[in-house]
């Protein structure tokens, strides 16, 4: 039987579901020892498993619903393999980084060994039914960075359950029937995000079931260094409910003890599931048999009597021992279950790495025949079939051993007239390709829902359209966006009740309700933890960080967790989630900053966007929201009191991603700016232009994706000069810019005058109008930058000033 199959009380220890469950924790055994094996046999660059947990994993994994969802660790294997959800072959093949989702449909290679994913998207990217799934979110490997959106997870039951316009949303939840198995090591829980997750779930009330796989260490350290009271069910019974407080339900359990395990699940789920609260289930007493993963060993740091406990307390000895005490089976049907485990992992991992072998054996042939064939009359003919030799007797040929020879071969042939060099290319050629697709593809969704195929509708205007404050345009329209789809949620610190700190919801809360538009804590990881939780159950959520300085609090989350999301699924799950921000300046050191470089940096795989005003952001919001990516979009703080006129269309308009605007046409000088810094040179262009200089102003709108059409090269070619204005600390986004244009867009060649840019000072800016003014780009530094540089082309025209 699959173990997720709801039991009946009558099956839990029935002798078929007991066998099937130690046939289970054999095989998995066996795959964690055949997988450290080939580790250290150089057939695998990493390896960690899941030997040691495997009585508990089967236990969680038979309270498991379909349609639940487990946002886990990557020593799972035991618990995904008992769901149906892993095959041993696949298993291997992750270890061998097998790039064919067919065999590693979790990751297509991309992860190391241990990273589960449910394939939620069907292969036009579309959303596969939840319900009838058993779900697990694509792992991550820093510790806790599960945990995040597994309160999202949770919190999302909570809203399906809460609110009946979304009843119809059946293919993502049976009304909120649903538990979220988040599962962890023990010394993970002294992250920042286990603890800041934990008292989220507590306060909201989520069926969230938190298992704590509890083997003693965190790699060398013992419990003592990691938790208060060396437990963290006792560190944790403050959050123990009451008649009085809710709060948790808490449950202690010894790993090797298979009928309490089993009992404590079954009670935690019916518990989570029904009365929506949250449970933590601590797991004790478990051991670690290879230690913790194949980069050292355990002996190192464990005593002998360490060592002596863990291997008579080895849950899969326990319960052998169990079986054979109370008559569920004999010595020799046992051995012969072991056996058979010991040859179904044999036969996986033999037909795992063939397969593997076998996926790159073609284009190995082909480059060892082709360098033969190129070889052949050619004066170099003796390096040529040097280079042969090494890639044909290389032992165990990966990809690149083929292309390396065949560049190398390449650059030896790089004064060669003949056709053997253009064959030798064209074999580049065609597996580069492939491998773009094996490596680098679906950083960004490519289903028809891609946000970058939504096309541009220009905002309109009737002749009496008032003239609105920019957070007034934004209540208009959050207004009219929530009353017509009922996904929709917000939430983040101050957005409820007072409708966010610059009131673009204000009122709104009352209107649609808390369930809708609602106030956090002041915890902006898990604020990106709900919204990533929402938006991978069929939600579409906009989440505040309230102030741009405060996204580092939340900036592993989002580059490790959601923007690798698509990526690293190879497509096969996706969470387009808004996060709204507010940035650029504002007053002093921690409300004034602009760190795109960092965001661009971290966050490929997410849109970033920028937009001048509320307007635009409006429009960014409604392509965002016919699109189905991640995205960071950032209002100019300063423009909230700006007025603006308002749009006749305004739930209609589109800002497409990836097109800059030509604020201002000229022919002197092209300046390439975003955000705020639009009206401040679009200021000092006015003043340039008395002084006979003209300015063409492109306000690029989005730098996740930029310029993709290359358009602003087009205005190098006529102003031959160039300059790169933003408000980032120097090297950053401003960089990034001139990077894009100047060697993507090749705009250097149509260039008189180098290359600048005007950037924020190296530091942060420091409180007060003043700090403002001698920190960041003015009106007067962009004048003088720009006059500096014609000066320099035309010094009698323009004399230094």
């Amino acid at each position: 039987m699959i173990a997720n199959e709801q039991l009946r009380a009558t099956d839990i220890f029935s002798r078929e579901k007991i066998l099937s469950d130690y046939r289970l924790a054999c095989e998995s055994r066996q795959a964690s020892l055949l997988g450290r094996r080939d580790v250290m046999g150089g057939r695998a660059k990493f390896g960690i498993f899941g030997d040691g947990k495997e009585l508990a994993q089967l236990a969680a994994a038979s309270a498991f619903n379909r349609g639940d969802f487990r946002s886990g660790y990557y020593r799972d294997q035991t618990f995904v393999a008992a769901l149906g959800e892993l095959r041993w072959t696949e298993f291997f093949a992750q270890l061998y980084a097998h790039t064919d989702l067919a065999a590693d449909p979790n990751t297509a290679g991309r992860s190391m060994n241990g990273h589960f994913a449910t394939r939620w998207l069907d292969d036009q990217g579309q959303w596969r039914n939840q319900t009838e799934l058993y779900n697990s979110v694509c792992d991550i490997a820093p510790t806790a960075g599960q945990l995040p959106r597994a309160l999202g997870l949770a919190y999302a039951s909570k809203l399906f359950r809460a609110n009946p316009a979304l009843n119809n949303l059946t293919n993502f939840s049976r009304q909120g029937n649903e538990i979220v198995f988040g599962t962890i090591g023990d010394a993970s829980t002294s992250q920042g995000m286990f603890w800041e997750s934990m008292n989220a779930a507590g306060v909201l009330q989520v069926p969230l079931l938190m298992s704590v796989w509890d083997d003693g260490y965190g790699i060398s350290v013992p419990v003592e260094y990691q938790t208060t009271k060396g437990s963290i069910s006792k560190a944790l019974a403050g959050f123990q409910r009451d008649a009085d407080d809710k709060g948790f339900e808490i449950f202690t359990v010894k790993g090797w003890d298979y009928v309490a395990l089993l009992e404590t699940y079954q009670q935690a789920a019916l518990i989570c599931r029904n009365e929506h609260v949250p449970v933590l289930v601590h797991v004790q007493e478990l051991t670690q048999p290879q230690g913790h993963s194949t980069s050292g060993s355990h002996e190192r740091y464990k005593s002998k009597e360490r060592l002596a406990w863990e291997a008579e307390r080895d849950c899969n000895k326990t319960f052998r021992q169990w079986i054979l005490e109370n008559g569920y089976a004999t010595n020799d049907e046992l051995e012969a279950i072991e056996a058979g485990a010991k040859e179904v992992a044999k036969q996986a991992r033999i037909s795992a790495w063939s397969a593997y072998q076998q996926s790159m054996k073609g284009d190995f042939d082909e480059a060892v025949d082709l360098l033969h064939q190129v070889a052949r009359h050619n004066s170099k003919s003796a390096e040529l079939m040097s280079i042969r030799e090494v890639l044909r007797k290389t032992p165990t040929p990966l990809r690149r051993d083929a292309v390396t020879a065949v560049r190398q071969a390449i650059r030896l042939l790089r004064t060669d007239t003949g056709n053997a060099r253009p064959l030798l290319q064209a074999w580049i050629e065609r597996t580069s390709e492939e491998n773009v697709d094996r490596f680098s593809s679906y950083l960004y969704s490519q289903s028809p829902d891609s946000p970058m195929r939504v096309d541009g509708v220009p905002a309109r205007y009737d002749a009496d359209a008032p003239m609105l404050d920019g957070y007034l345009l934004l209540q208009h329209y959050f207004d009219s966006l929530f009353a017509r789809d009922a996904r929709l949620v917000a939430l983040g610190e101050d957005v409820g009740q007072i409708g966010d700190v610059n009131q673009g919801f204000a009122g709104l809360q009352e209107k649609y309700g808390e369930i809708r538009i609602t106030d956090t804590g002041i915890r902006e990881t898990t604020i990106i933890g709900q919204g990533i939780g929402l938006a991978m159950r069929g939600l579409r959520p906009i989440v505040e960080i309230q102030y741009f300085d405060y996204i580092y609090y939340a900036l592993s989350t989002l580059t490790d967790d959601l923007a690798t999301l698509h990526y690293r699924t190879k497509g096969g799950q996706k969470a387009p989630l808004i996060v709204r921000t507010r940035g650029h300046r504002l007053e002093g050191i921690w409300h004034s900053g602009s760190p795109m470089g960092t965001m661009i940096s971290s966050l490929r795989g997410m849109h970033v966007l920028v937009p001048r005003n509320m307007t635009q952001a409006v429009g960014f919001y409604n392509t965002l929201l016919k699109g189905d990516d991640p995205a960071l979009l950032i209002e100019s703080l300063n423009g909230y009191r700006l007025k603006e006129k308002l749009p006749a269309n305004l739930n209609e308009f589109c800002v497409p991603l990836g097109v800059p605007e030509i604020l201002r046409p000229g022919t002197d000088i092209t300046v390439v700016t975003y955000g705020s810094m639009c009206r401040i040179v679009v200021e000092a262009a006015a003043q340039l232009a008395s002084m006979g200089i003209s300015l063409e102003v492109i306000d690029v709108q989005t730098l996740l994706p930029f310029d993709v059409h290359h358009s602003i090269v087009d205005s190098i070619k006529k102003t031959n000069r160039v300059l790169f204005a933003d408000e980032d600390v120097p090297g950053g986004a401003s960089a990034y810019m001139m990077q894009q244009v100047i060697e993507s867009q090749n705009a250097y060649r149509y260039i008189d005058s180098p290359p600048r840019t005007l950037s924020a000072k190296a530091h942060r800016p420091p409180y007060g109008s003043d700090g403002d003014y001698f920190s960041k780009p003015s009106v007067d530094d962009v004048i003088e930058t720009v006059y500096a540089l014609m000066s320099e082309a035309e010094p009698d025209r323009f004399p230094n000033i």
